[in-house]
């Protein structure tokens, strides 16, 4: 049956297996923010951790955006068992080091899908992916802009209240 299914799509099984990673690694990255966030909000970064929560729901759309693509096109998506994530973290700083990383490594994982798409002339996929390409330049900007206003404004006493505040305005500009 499965040959039969298969068929049925131009999309091929490695794209197809490499999509449903994709939205494992999506899925794993709100899983991720969203534990970032319940610390930031336990430990008086309450802006900081709505900043948090938001991208909790971003990464949790772009799983969904590409689970939903995989069945669009004829696939199978395949709902990700996920692990167990990092609840504590030391440092405030740690949590956006953590999230630079991660969205590095999203960005990395795309690239691949982008450049295999383009091997298996599968450009329905690639255009698809476009969207992701553009969207992790911003994820990874924003990310690093935490990282700069961290080492610019003193964490400790006033700093602290100011650090949380212009960390919620990220992204906001655009």
């Amino acid at each position: 049956m499965k040959d039969l299914v298969r068929l049925r799509t131009s999309l091929k099984e490695e794209i197809e297996i490499a999509l449903n990673a994709q939205a494992k690694l999506e899925a794993e990255a709100s899983q991720k923010y969203l534990a970032m966030a319940s610390w930031l909000d336990r430990n008086g970064y309450e802006k900081s951790a709505e900043y948090m929560y938001k991208q909790a729901e971003e990464e949790r759309e772009h799983f969904l955006k590409i689970f939903k693509y995989i069945n669009e096109v004829g696939g199978t998506a395949i709902t990700p068992i996920l692990g167990e994530v990092q609840q504590e973290f030391g440092m405030f700083k740690d949590i956006f080091e953590l999230a630079l990383q991660s969205e590095i490594t999203v960005t990395l994982s795309i690239n691949k899908i982008v450049t295999k798409s383009r091997e298996a002339q599968d450009y329905a996929t690639e255009e698809f992916l476009m969207w992701f390409v553009k969207e992790q330049r911003e994820e990874e900007k924003n990310a690093r802009r935490a990282l700069e206003l961290i080492e610019l404004i003193d964490e400790t006493g006033s700093g602290k209240f100011v650090l949380d505040k212009e960390i919620a305005k990220i992204g906001q500009e655009e």
